[in-house]
């Protein structure tokens, strides 16, 4: 409880109540434990999920969790994360001396006072602010496109993590939605998003955030000189700092695992339910907008050329994208991502996760995780690591010459034989039918590289050539498949099918300039050794 003689007006106290729900590794029981008892199962590895968080709340608070503990960890000398709840809630609790009634901690405290991610505002009264929510989910950062990904408000009878999940998602992954509402520093642009990039080994929750403390206060003092943060004495919980609204902090004031918070926000519980009252400021809370998202974020990936932070676009991680992630040189990693200092024989994953905004909606909750074995992380580090990616762009490029030619393949089918350049109708089916192939690739695609990453060099062609043949085979599947979608009639059916058939693999083979030179040497090879157990059946 709180210390003795204190005249503690806060509420929904998270050092002390156990209001955060979670599940654990062995049997799947349910719990409910204060931030503390959360921390220090995190450190015991028991905790499998976090029932009440919702998908794109996930990296949010993965990051407010390690944020968190990195920078207790830091202010105390702690080099190991604690075990003991009480030893958190007291590293908690020195980081704010000031406010021994712990309403730093509280989801609920009065306005003059700070509250948990929510700035002190003195002088001011909330309930006389533009909005009031009353559900948890119309608080979060998630706009709902004509409600079709999720309804929007509809956690009217949330417990108290909806609403802590809530506003740490907005908070701190939040951008600009009009006047008054800016974002996050750590995002390129009021439309773009924070990404979730990093490495962890295969496991719960508690081995990544274990691991990517470490990471965090191992890089301490390069990400301070890197980007121009505070190495010491700089401000790490922005929620303890009044803000009316018409002040920015400078990047050069603030702690490397600065967590922040982007718009006014007061909780309040009238008749125990939680309801929040929120308001613009007229400028945003941290003065970034040069700084592109270059903040030093653990897990945001910098476009190295550019300068700026990487802008997630609706397509999400698709194959192209996690190829110049995880092989290529066009962007810079943070602290998160680690493929070096593992045991020998750790499976890794890099997981990447973010949630698309666009202007004024969402474009979708995106997440993958590419496994990592012991060969193809050897590949990706030193010497090799060009290899890889020449690895991946060529696969790259083959299946973007094969959609081509599987889409112009199946424009003559729905144009039933005849070249008709132009025809938007014809166009659009084409498109329609041809984009299953490519998704289909994205599935499998880093499963299909790592097999040839892993093989002996002497090995990598032949591999190559039994993927582009399945990648053939694959494309010829969609194109058949479209049959029943071209023409009815005997005549046209058998004409379109003829010609797409005869397109498609007239493409396989040659042409000009051959996208697939490794396939026409193939079936060459193939026409010469037929030819020749031909003419040796003829002579006998």
């Amino acid at each position: 409880m709180p210390p003795a003689g204190i005249a503690f007006e806060a509420s929904y106290n998270l050092l002390h109540e156990p209001l955060i729900g979670w599940r654990d590794v062995a049997l799947g029981d349910q719990h409910q434990g204060s931030l503390p008892e959360v921390l220090a199962a995190l450190a015991a590895d028991q905790v499998r999920d976090f029932p009440r968080l919702r998908p794109h709340q996930r990296h949010p608070w993965h990051a407010f969790l390690v944020q968190l503990a990195a920078v207790a960890m830091h202010r105390t000398g702690q080099g190991e994360p604690w075990h003991n709840a009480d030893d958190w809630r007291a590293a908690l609790r020195a980081l704010t001396p000031d406010d021994p009634d712990d309403a730093p901690w509280c989801l609920v405290a009065s306005p003059g006072r700070p509250a948990l991610l929510q700035a002190p505002v003195p002088g001011e009264n909330p309930a006389t602010w533009n909005n009031l929510l009353h559900a948890a989910d119309a608080l979060d950062m998630l706009v709902t496109s004509k409600n079709h990904d999720l309804k929007a408000a509809r956690a009217r009878q949330a417990q108290a993590d909806d609403w802590l999940f809530a506003l740490i998602s907005l908070q701190t992954q939040e951008g600009f939605l009009g006047a008054g509402n800016y974002g996050i520093s750590k995002m390129n642009g009021g439309f773009a998003s924070r990404p979730g990039v990093g490495v962890a080994a295969l496991g719960h929750w508690g081995q990544r955030w274990q691991s990517d403390i470490a990471s965090l206060l191992a890089q301490r003092d390069d990400i301070a000189s890197k980007f121009g943060l505070a190495s010491e004495d700089g401000h790490a919980l922005l929620w303890l700092l009044p803000w009316p609204g018409t002040e920015a902090l400078a990047l050069a004031s603030l702690d490397p695992f600065y967590i922040e918070i982007c718009r006014r926000v007061r909780l309040s519980a009238p008749q125990g339910h939680i309801q929040a009252h929120t308001t613009g400021s007229k400028v945003a809370r941290i003065a970034a907008k040069e700084s592109n998202g270059v903040t030093g974020d653990a897990w945001t990936p910098i476009d190295t050329a550019k300068g700026k932070a990487l802008t997630v676009s609706r397509n999400g991680f698709d194959y192209k994208l996690m190829s110049d992630l995880l092989t290529g040189d066009m962007y810079t990693q943070g602290a998160a991502w680690r493929i070096d200092g593992w045991p020998k024989d750790a499976t890794l994953q890099a997981i990447a996760q973010v949630a698309v905004r666009g202007q004024g909606k969402t474009e979708g909750y995106h997440e993958r995780r590419v496994p990592i074995s012991p060969k193809l992380r050897l590949r990706m580090m030193g010497a090799q690591r060009p290899l890889l990616e020449k690895l991946a762009r060529n696969r790259i490029q083959a299946i973007a010459d094969m959609r081509k030619l599987l889409w112009n393949s199946l424009a003559l089918l729905f144009a039933n034989g005849e070249n008709k350049r132009g025809d938007d109708a014809v166009n659009d089916r084409a498109s329609r039918f041809a984009q299953p192939f490519e998704q289909q690739e994205d599935v499998r695609f880093f499963d299909d590289l790592t097999l040839q990453a892993e093989a002996e060099d002497a090995q990598q062609d032949a591999i190559y050539l039994q993927w582009l043949l399945g990648l053939a085979e694959r494309a010829e599947a969609v194109l058949r498949q479209a049959f029943d979608a071209g023409p009815r009639s005997g005549m046209q059916r058998y004409k379109a099918q003829s010609a797409a058939l005869s397109r498609f693999h007239a493409g396989l083979r040659g042409g000009k300039k051959p996208p697939f030179p490794e396939l026409v040497v193939h079936y060459a090879a193939l026409r010469t050794e037929r030819a020749s157990v031909s003419e040796g059946e003829a002579h006998v």
